[in-house]
């Protein structure tokens, strides 16, 4: 399986949006400050996430995530009461 996952931080309350064929341990990576585009800004919680059988398709969406903003509004409402509680 493939994972999307969008992980908000308690430093700023920025969201990370990234891929993995691993989420339990790129979490305990992002955690333990070893991935270097989020390691000034930890701690982090995962506020969600999707799985995928396709490599491809994980990346596709991460991508449209990050690069059209109509997808991560979507994303955004649709898991708004999460990301309050955090």
């Amino acid at each position: 399986m493939f994972y999307v996952y969008i992980l908000k931080s308690k430093k700023d309350s920025e969201l990370y949006i990234g891929s993995t064929n691993d989420l339990k341990k790129r979490i305990k990576q992002h955690k333990a400050g070893l991935v270097r585009s989020t390691k000034f800004r930890n701690p982090f919680i995962l506020v969600y996430y999707e799985a995928y059988f396709s490599e491809n398709d994980a990346r596709r969406r991460e991508q449209g995530l990050k690069l059209r903003g109509q997808a991560r509004f979507h994303l955004k409402n649709r898991i708004n009461k999460n990301l309050q509680e955090t």
